[in-house]
């Protein structure tokens, strides 16, 4: 069993700043690469920033210099710093992780959170 779970989303005015946490659980052996995707309202699903277990991030462009993702490896936990927040960044935002689960080393697997709604209006 392996679940992610996140939390503090919200409403915030442009040019506001939030952070969100996304806590892994379960049965991990070890936790790979971990990143944050949003989707905005008919919209595709896209790749926001991700971190590797070493601690190298990618950033999407239309974010980058606002949003700083980091991981705290002793609490399986990965955040996801906004700041200078735009109302174009209104999105349900989604944590992603590839996991090895102790009772299957053979095998990583792809896991998601449930979504948190960042919107953001004046």
């Amino acid at each position: 069993q392996v679940q992610l779970v996140e939390s503090g989303g919200g409403l915030v005015q442009p040019g506001g700043s939030l952070r969100l946490s996304c806590a892994v659980s379960g049965s991990v052996f070890r936790v790979n690469d971990m990143g944050w995707y949003r989707q905005a309202p008919g919209k595709q699903r896209e790749l926001v920033t991700s971190i590797t277990s070493g601690g190298r991030t990618v950033v999407a462009d239309s974010v980058k210099g606002r949003f700083t993702i980091s991981r705290d490896n002793a609490k399986n936990t990965v955040y996801l710093q906004m700041t200078s927040l735009k109302p174009e960044d209104t999105a349900v935002y989604y944590c992603n992780a590839n996991i090895m689960r102790r009772e299957a080393l053979f095998r990583s697997v792809d896991y998601w959170g449930q979504g948190t709604q960042v919107t953001v209006s004046s």
